[in-house]
């Protein structure tokens, strides 16, 4: 009885132990997972490039907000098929590199949007309010 649990305890082992290196092998990703990665990449650039290009939308608000969606669509591809982030927790530390990059984007989106409609609010060319230009000579 002991002999028969030990081989089928290291028969347990021996098919964890391919099953954890076949789910090593899929976590590196294959040449099948980067193609499809590259190419929903290269789709979810090409569609915001066509829509600015294009002028597809009236109001530009709507196009940057469309785009904004675009970009974190593009966000979960790079992740799940370039860095091959799953549900599985290593440690945790996948959830953790989740939330930072959640962190980071929304900062970062929510800055250049902020710079971007001051900059365009405040210096514009021709959209001074008195009416004067820096043709003013100085004392």
């Amino acid at each position: 009885m002991s002999e028969h649990h030990m081989t089928t305890a290291h028969a347990d082992d021996h098919g964890h132990h391919d099953h954890h290196e076949h789910d090593d092998h899929a976590n590196h990703g294959s040449l099948k997972s980067y193609t499809i990665g590259f190419i929903l990449s290269v789709i979810l650039t090409a569609i915001p490039f066509w829509m600015v290009m294009g002028n597809v939308f009236e109001s530009s608000s709507t196009t940057a907000m469309v785009i904004l969606g675009f970009a974190a669509v593009q966000i979960v591809v790079h992740m799940i098929y370039f860095l091959h982030m799953n549900t599985k927790a290593e440690g945790g530390w996948s959830m953790l590199a989740l939330i930072f990059t959640i962190v980071i984007v929304v900062i970062t989106l929510a800055g250049s949007l902020w710079v971007m409609y001051h900059l365009n609010h405040n210096m514009m060319p021709g959209m001074m309010h008195d009416g004067t230009h820096s043709t003013h000579k100085m004392p």
